[in-house]
């Protein structure tokens, strides 16, 4: 546990439920018990999760792929994918979210040699956006109406070298 009170860990597949509550409880999107299985089963390095006094208030889960750089090299690249993240309300602005990002980057570059990571966020989420800005993630593209609601999405993309 650290200072600040919730450490960051592997999940574990007994969690599914509650990693399910979190996504229910802060996003709209959400996905079904095989789909969290499947990443962690194929992903289990990048799929961690925030406990707080042994209660998960947190998670990311990110999926690797390989594909064209998203930040303008001219190679193929490997991939780590944000899939989803979430942290419950009351626990936000503790560094719960940075922790998550920070750590499941790492992972994508030591255990799966991932050269940059990439994510999805709505347009309207100011605090997701400046959280991911000071972590060096930037605007790479827009897509319009990438959320079942019609909200446009920015995809940003870092370079992993020194996350």
């Amino acid at each position: 546990m650290s200072d600040t009170g919730f450490r960051v860990r592997g999940f574990r597949p007994e969690e599914v439920e509650r990693v399910m509550q979190i996504n229910a409880a802060c996003l709209p999107e959400n996905y079904s018990s095989y789909f969290y299985r499947d990443l962690h089963q194929r992903y289990p390095e990048t799929f961690l999760v925030a406990d707080v006094e042994g209660t998960v208030q947190g998670y990311i889960m990110c999926r690797i792929e390989r594909g064209w750089s998203k930040i303008g090299r001219l190679t193929p690249s490997r991939l780590c994918h944000t899939v989803s993240i979430a942290v419950m309300e009351n626990y936000r602005r503790r560094g719960i979210g940075r922790e998550l990002i920070v750590q499941a980057m790492r992972k994508g570059r030591d255990v799966y040699s991932t050269s940059e990571g990439y994510l999805e966020v709505r347009i309207s989420n100011d605090a997701a956006i400046g959280l991911y800005d000071v972590l060096g993630f930037k605007k790479v593209k827009r897509n319009y109406g990438y959320y079942m609601d019609g909200e446009d999405a920015w995809v940003m993309a870092t370079t992993l070298e020194d996350i």
